[in-house]
């Protein structure tokens, strides 16, 4: 299956980026909008082994780099533009589809934007600062030379190194992150971030990405309300 285009080309990672690719094709590609060996980084990107990042990632009880990439796509492309969490302008649409166990960010189409989301208590949150889905040789260029920050009040937070794992995206009709309502399978990369729940009062995340040309970036206020 090759993806349709549609989705907004170029990187979007905590700004979606993303070359779709369909069932077994890895040269043959288009763009669209939207944004794994693990290995600790705090801006930047060094290789490491995929099978003992998931193992890790299972053992620490954070989501597993396919399963993460996988789940965090599929929510960034299950609405459409007006609700969008990735076009979303001031953090109105955070809480779109968000799942029970983790709290999903989102980055921008290549702009830099200013959001305030509530933040359900205790539960752990999941972003990319810049990332992509592709083909396997995608990832290789796409992650030469990458680099993005996190700052949580005002101390950086380090993040996972995902060169390349296998991911399936489902998607809604008229999201701006894939352009198809088809579900596609290829291979996703970036840099990503998980965190522990946070505190109950207000946060301030800062994230940054950059790959190439495209960057991206956010400024979220996270309010947690108090646990009863």
């Amino acid at each position: 299956m090759r993806v349709r285009g549609g989705g907004r080309a170029g990187l979007v990672g905590v700004g979606l980026a993303a070359v779709l690719v369909g069932c077994g094709g890895g040269g043959d590609t288009e763009d669209a909008g939207s944004g794994e060996a693990s290995e600790r980084a705090s801006s930047t990107a060094s290789p490491s082994s995929s099978a003992s990042a998931s193992a890790s990632s299972s053992q620490q009880g954070r989501l597993a780099p396919d399963v993460l990439q996988s789940r965090w796509w599929s929510w960034a492309a299950a609405e459409p533009e007006s609700t969008n969490p990735v076009a979303d302008e001031d953090g109105g649409d955070c809480a779109r589809n968000q799942p029970k166990d983790v709290w999903f960010l989102a980055g921008t189409f290549g702009t830099q934007a200013a959001r305030s989301c509530p933040v359900p208590a205790g539960v752990p949150l999941a972003f990319p600062l810049v990332n992509r889905i592709g083909g396997a040789a995608d990832c290789v260029l796409f992650m030469d030379g990458v680099e993005g920050t996190a700052v949580l009040d005002g101390r950086k937070v380090e993040a996972d190194v995902y060169r390349g794992q296998a991911v399936t995206v489902e998607a809604v009709a008229g999201n701006p992150v894939t352009g198809t309502d088809e579900t596609f399978e290829g291979t996703g990369c970036g840099l990503w971030v998980q965190l522990p729940g946070l505190d109950s009062g207000r946060h301030t995340l800062k994230i940054r990405g950059r790959a190439g040309e495209f960057s991206t970036g956010v400024d979220y206020t996270l309010t947690v309300a108090a646990t009863s």
